[in-house]
């Protein structure tokens, strides 16, 4: 049956989310903030690579916001 597969599925997608929280929102937090910087600051003469164009600055945003919040991020030890 397909339903049994597909719950399975969902469970570990959600587990997934709550173990990589801080990343995602990171990620998230990252991206508007590059896109709010290309969109009011910007680069006037589109020479500039990573604000010349509003998907490089989101992308560059969001790899930053991922760091920036990864910094944060529990390691988990092992249990011997």
């Amino acid at each position: 049956m397909v339903w049994p597969k597909i719950k399975n599925l969902m469970i570990n997608m959600k587990s997934w989310i709550q173990n990589n929280k801080l990343s995602l929102v990171g990620v998230a937090v990252g991206a508007l903030g590059g896109f709010f910087y290309w969109n009011y600051i910007g680069c006037a003469s589109g020479t500039c690579m990573i604000t010349s164009k509003p998907i490089n600055s989101t992308l560059y945003g969001a790899l930053m916001g991922f760091l920036l919040f990864g910094i944060f991020q529990k390691e988990k030890t092992a249990e011997i």
